[in-house]
């Protein structure tokens, strides 16, 4: 089954007075290319998310977004910051003696000084962490590949048209040894014109028409066009990662669908590549979704 590099795909579980969420979605790209945002908390787990990830896309931007909410409340606790509120009090006492003030100074007040009472989140248990996110991930990325594989059979059913280019390729193969037959016989026609009642040297025309046959010939093109023809057919079918072979099998097409044209002496014949070019590039565009 073919996949495209286009998907998305949403989890979130609750767990042990923890939610985790994790979104991830992809586009086009070259190669494999993944962007995490994880928390704070959760930050020392992300080459092991990026590991993870691996192991269900090959290719495509990938931007994951994980957030993390803890509604357990024995899981914060209040510091007393003695040192500092120290600072702060022998600080006060200076300025009121130097300014020759009041010092009133109340504990309360003083409690609202910067950092005097910080509250601290307690360690978390890291594998428990981890047990959770990582289930959380996996689930999002088997929606995420779920829908890559939807959209990639989407892109297959949009290249039926290499049924199309085999009829085109036939067409060519078909049209060519008669365009050599038309050709002789123009040939035939303009000779008898021009020496009237002479005898016409068969062989010269046979040269003429041998040295024409070989400008135009396209049977190695059409051979080889057929052949890559059924070799994308039959990677669509094999399914995987196929993304570069695909792309790299529809230049090939190209190369020899420009090569037909520029052999082309007959307007059926280029009519004929012309359309087959276009269904190429199609082609070639939607490969370019494909993973």
């Amino acid at each position: 089954m073919i996949k495209s590099m286009t998907g998305f795909g949403r989890c979130e579980i609750e767990e042990d007075n923890r939610k985790i969420t994790v979104e991830i979605k992809s586009v086009n790209h070259r190669y494999l290319d993944v962007n995490v945002k994880l928390p704070k908390k959760l930050s020392f787990f992300e080459s092991a998310v990026r590991n993870l990830i691996k192991e269900y896309i090959q290719r495509g931007k990938v931007d994951i977004f994980i957030t993390c909410e803890d509604f357990n409340e024995a899981n914060f606790s209040l510091k007393y910051n003695e040192e500092l509120a120290g600072e702060y009090l022998k600080y006060l006492q200076q300025m009121a003696e130097h300014f020759q003030l009041e010092n009133d100074i109340r504990v309360s007040t003083l409690s609202r000084y910067p950092d005097v009472f910080i509250m601290e989140e307690q360690d978390n248990d890291e594998e428990e962490l981890w047990a959770l996110l990582e289930k959380t991930l996996r689930n999002a990325c088997e929606v995420f590949v779920e829908t890559r594989e939807k959209e990639g059979e989407n892109l297959k059913t949009d290249l039926n048209k290499l049924d199309e280019m085999i009829g085109y390729v036939d067409f060519i193969e078909e049209r060519s040894p008669i365009v050599m037959k038309e050709y002789r016989e123009r040939l035939e026609t303009k000779v008898k014109e021009i020496l009237e009642d002479k005898q016409m040297d068969d062989a010269r025309i046979a040269t003429e028409v041998t040295i024409f046959a070989d400008k135009i010939c396209v049977d190695e093109e059409t051979v080889r066009l057929k052949s890559h023809i059924e070799a994308m057919k039959a990677a669509l079918t094999g399914g995987g990662t196929v993304g570069r072979k695909l792309d790299f099998i529809a230049q090939e097409m190209n190369r020899e669908a420009n090569t037909i044209l520029s052999k082309a002496s007959d307007l059926a014949i280029s009519d004929t590549g012309i359309n087959l070019k276009t269904d190429i590039e199609k082609v070639r565009e939607q490969i370019q979704n494909i993973e």
